[in-house]
């Protein structure tokens, strides 16, 4: 039941996506806000679907540590759940991704005209600058960033492997960062087909304030998004028994 369920979404997700892609081009040319709402209408629906077809629900937590304005958003991640979910809830957001997305017909239309920050992985150090210069501009215009340190998905309860990135950014933006602690990995996990039914916990926690040093920020927000990932994890463990077993054989894949 939950592999049907869960191509039954796919099906719907893309169905849905290539339906809303068409029909919103005219929303290309009507300004970046317009383009911005239109997006956020897709990941809501996309959301919905994902409730309604799968029965995974996601609970929100911390919402009152998430500011309106400029902030950077430094979220765990694990899943394909988070890349839909944050969006629906930042008040004007724009993600880091590689600069081939932008490349892609009808999808990287949509990505330039919410103004989404892209970065040229293949410069390495060099792209880094001109990373920063980005992000600063994006804070300065009140969006609020989301960055995932680690860079990829990884799955639920593999060790973290935190990138220097993101410590350049909080410390050249002088931005405040807000830490996200989730589980979805447990319910959709990276390069799976399959999604559990069940409620998805995504955190915000406590904001770091601006003014760290880059290598306090770095380790602040590391045991602070690690250690509230662990309990989340634990916590749903703990409430349904079946998640275990799928527990058991994502092991094996990190061993």
């Amino acid at each position: 039941m939950i592999l049907l369920r869960s191509l039954a979404f796919h099906t719907a997700f893309y169905l849905w996506t290539t339906v809303l892609s068409l029909a919103g081009l005219p929303v290309l040319v009507m300004g970046r806000q317009k383009v911005l709402v239109f997006a956020k209408f897709w990941t809501g629906s996309s959301v919905w679907l994902l409730e309604k077809i799968c029965k995974t629900r996601i609970v929100w937590r911390g919402l009152e540590n998430l500011p309106r304005g400029a902030c950077i958003i430094a979220s765990k991640h694990q899943s394909a759940l988070e890349t839909l979910a944050l969006s629906t809830k930042g008040a004007d957001f724009s993600f880091i991704l590689k600069r081939e997305l932008m490349a892609v017909p009808v999808w990287g239309w949509y990505l330039k005209g919410t103004g989404q920050v892209a970065i040229d992985r293949a410069k390495r150090g060099e792209a880094l600058p001109d990373l920063t210069r980005q992000v600063r501009e994006a804070i300065a215009q009140g969006r609020q960033m989301i960055i995932f340190p680690e860079g990829t998905r990884k799955p639920a309860g593999a060790p973290p492997k935190y990138k220097s990135g993101v410590g350049y950014l909080y410390t050249d933006a002088g931005a405040v960062c807000v830490p996200v602690a989730l589980n979805t990995g447990l319910y959709w996990p990276r390069r799976s087909l399959s999604i559990h039914p069940g409620t998805v916990t995504i955190a915000f926690l406590e904001p770091i304030a601006p003014g760290l040093d880059r290598l306090g920020f770095l380790q602040l927000l590391e045991s602070r998004i690690e250690a509230a990932t662990a309990a989340l994890i634990a916590e749903a463990l703990a409430a349904d028994p079946s998640l275990k077993r799928a527990r058991a054989r994502w092991d094996s894949a990190i061993s």
